[in-house]
């Protein structure tokens, strides 16, 4: 016999449900002795997305199997409130917010790691790759793609609503409140390694003259060797981040 429970999702994980489903009660059926995990995701939402899972008043884990009648509301990550006498549903939260991007958020990847995050990336990336790096180095998964999301190995992903890149950065600062954590031009945004100050004499033979002639501070990463140096890119990049803790 299939069993009917009454289901709501809460604030951003709307967004993953057709629009007739957004913001409201609905009724959902299903046949099976399925956990709340299985049925969640059947209707769309990753759990990485989930902190929090009431039936009939009482805080559940994904384990949980509903029953007949069951009042069921679905919360997201809370980032800002305490909930730690209910039943969180994934680990805490990351002591160092690290991320590994999938193979859609080339640009975002320069984006974060020009704010200073430690954030892996390759064109090339397979799914089990990036969820076992995930796992044994403690990232957070940034992802275009539901299915990675879905996995049952991830316990700390986001599922990237924007397309343009430079709107998701403004994504990622705000859902995962680092406004506080940005260290701009910490790192390379080409390979992610540290980046550290550099007598110009040290690295003068690597220099065009004019860049020789009018700059003097310098700075080189660690992993590839590229040089930075304050000229107009530095200045717009510093725009950009100005405007995120404007924002």
């Amino acid at each position: 016999m299939p069993v009917t429970i009454q289901i709501r999702f809460y604030e951003e994980l709307n967004d993953f449900l057709p629009l007739v489903r957004r913001k409201k009660t609905f009724s959902h059926s299903f046949e099976g002795n399925m956990t709340i995990k299985d049925i969640i995701e059947s209707l769309g939402v990753p759990h990485t997305e989930i902190d929090l899972i009431l039936v009939n008043g009482q805080s559940v884990d994904f384990k949980y199997r509903p029953k007949e009648g069951d009042q069921v509301s679905v919360y997201p990550v809370f980032e800002s409130f305490d909930i730690a006498n209910v039943t969180r549903l994934r680990p805490k939260p990351l002591r160092e917010t690290r991320f590994i991007l999938d193979v859609h958020l080339g640009k975002l990847a320069r984006y974060l790691r020009m704010t200073g995050f430690d954030t892996l990336y390759e064109n090339d990336y397979e799914d089990n790759q990036i969820i076992q790096i995930a796992k044994k180095e403690h990232r957070i998964i940034l992802t275009r793609d539901l299915g990675i999301l879905k996995n049952g190995n991830v316990t700390h992903g986001y599922f990237i609503r924007s397309q343009n890149p430079k709107a998701q950065l403004n994504e990622v600062i705000e859902s995962f409140d680092l406004k506080g954590q940005i260290q701009p031009f910490n790192r390379c945004m080409n390979c992610n390694s540290k980046i550290v100050c550099v007598e110009k004499k040290d690295i003068a033979n690597q220099l065009l003259p004019k860049t020789l002639r009018y700059f003097d501070e310098f700075f080189q990463c660690t992993g590839c060797g590229k040089i930075y140096w304050e000229g107009s890119h530095y200045k717009k990049m510093l725009n950009r981040i100005e405007s995120l803790n404007n924002h």
